[in-house]
């Protein structure tokens, strides 16, 4: 197995310099967090104007706009936007497919992880670590700080390998602790065996606001830049080391070909049918120069 980056290489102050044009957003923040840079969806008396209202009973009063009464004889009252930190729940995929190949994903995953976790921890949000396989594994609640940046780190570099893949369950799970509403990334290949459908209902059933981000490679969705893929083969699932028998042949690629693509199909809709973002990171490629694409804008809205 492929070994992850260690604290040396994913603490790397270039990459973690780059990332100072990002900034990261969500189209809903709960109100019941305390005062940062993220919008809230509810509108309060906070600093910046957002819009009027007709006044109602029980406005306040200090809010009414006088010089609109003066003109049209009617009572308006300013509204203004009020800013609230944004929990980001980080949830990394730690099984063994993560760690198969070279480079390995899990390098990606967590450089993703860092590069998220710097941007919300300089925001001024809370940042939290949950990794998973089988299992969910709560590896630093969240907090926020800036200061927190390399022990962040210092935890992504401590994650070793698993067995065997289980993100329904695990979103199950997390669901279980009740945790502040927030954005959960989770980032993964998503190679679960339950399969995309169900991925997908029990992301619509998260409380928390959920940003995707796969680790892909071209390999996966064209095989035949797997040199080994030929003739007869056995294929050994390495977290549960079941072994399949096939030839390969140009039907077996064609169907492993709409197999894959039904499931990113899968993902795709539901992230459209429930406007969550979803980003695609190739594993082979610099995360960095992805993540600029990601951030066109200097901006990621999840």
């Amino acid at each position: 197995m492929a070994q992850a980056p260690t604290f040396a290489e994913l603490f790397d102050p270039d990459f973690l310099a780059a990332l100072a044009p990002f900034e990261l957003h969500a189209r809903r923040v709960a109100r019941d967090g305390r005062p940062a840079d993220q919008t809230s969806r509810d509108r309060g008396f906070g600093l910046e104007f957002a819009d009027f209202k007709s006044y109602v009973p029980g406005d306040d009063l200090r809010a009414i706009d006088w010089n609109i009464y003066r003109r049209l004889g009617r009572l308006f009252v300013r509204v203004f936007e009020e800013h609230r930190d944004l929990p980001v729940y980080l949830l990394v995929d730690r099984s063994s497919s993560m760690y198969l190949e070279t480079p390995p994903r899990i390098g990606a995953g967590l450089r993703v992880a860092l590069a998220l976790a710097a941007i919300a921890l300089r925001q001024h949000d809370s940042v939290g670590l949950y990794s998973f396989s089988g299992v969910l594994s709560v590896d630093a609640r969240a907090a926020a700080g800036k200061h927190r940046l390399v022990s962040f780190a210092e935890r992504l570099a401590a994650l070793d390998e698993r067995d065997r893949t289980d993100l329904t369950g695990t979103l199950r799970e997390l669901a279980g602790h009740r945790l502040r509403r927030g954005l959960l990334v989770v980032i993964s290949d998503f190679f679960d065996p339950e399969g995309a459908d169900e991925i997908a209902r029990t992301l619509a059933e998260c409380r928390h606001r959920p940003l995707l981000v796969q680790l892909v490679k071209r390999a996966d969705a064209d095989p035949t830049l797997n040199a080994d893929l030929h003739g007869d083969v056995r294929l050994l699932d390495c977290e549960t080391n079941e072994a399949v028998d096939l030839t390969i042949t140009p039907a077996t690629l064609a169907r492993y070909r709409q197999s894959y693509q039904a499931f990113n199909d899968r993902l795709n809709r539901y992230a459209t049918d429930h406007g969550v973002a979803i980003v695609r990171i190739d594993a082979d490629e610099d995360v960095l120069e992805q993540l600029g694409d990601v951030f066109e804008t200097g901006t990621l809205t999840a």
